[in-house]
């Protein structure tokens, strides 16, 4: 990769811990959805293009 880009930013949604209504939600769900929304914002670029998640 010679050059980095930033197309969207997105957050998963934020609780109260440890007894808040996203306790029983796993955190590979959680990653799931932030990503499908960052697609869409981008333009529904092909996942396939994606290098880098951070």
């Amino acid at each position: 990769m010679k050059e980095a880009v930033i197309v969207a930013a997105c957050r998963t949604a934020v609780g109260k811990a440890p007894r808040g209504m996203l306790k029983d939600t796993r955190p590979e769900y959680m990653g799931t959805a932030v990503l499908s929304d960052l697609i869409k914002r981008a333009g529904n670029i092909d996942p396939m293009l994606i290098d880098d998640v951070i």
